[in-house]
């Protein structure tokens, strides 16, 4: 279950608005980041919904063709799957452009791995 903020109701209704093709993309990332770990409290912060439990791990951001998935201790990462993008400090993200994207560059391990760190 999560904890919602009203903003990310307006978020997601503004994301479905303008970008609907990828609304169903952020709403799968949702629901994985939500059977990954269980209760989760949404915040709309930077554009996009921050994902916490005791501390942000993950965020999703809604561009104009992709849905980007960012860690912010992504650098931290194993990447067996070779899908993480980013070449800062710290940061990394994993570009979503289609649903079939959440399953085919395994999103869940990369979101329990952000739980982990």
């Amino acid at each position: 279950m999560r904890k919602t903020e009203d903003a990310v109701l307006t978020l997601l209704e503004d994301i479905g608005s303008t970008h609907g093709h990828l609304l169903q993309v952020v709403q799968r990332v949702r629901q994985v980041v939500e059977e990954c770990c269980g209760t989760v409290a949404e915040s709309v912060k930077y554009g996009g919904i921050l994902f916490s439990r005791v501390a942000p791990f993950c965020g999703v951001y809604a561009y104009t063709g992709h849905v980007s998935v960012e860690f912010g201790q992504g650098y931290l990462f194993e990447d067996p799957h070779r899908v993480l993008e980013g070449s800062g400090k710290f940061r990394r993200h994993i570009k979503l452009l289609t649903l079939a994207d959440v399953q085919d560059k395994h999103l869940a391990d990369y979101i329990r791995q952000a739980l982990n760190h």
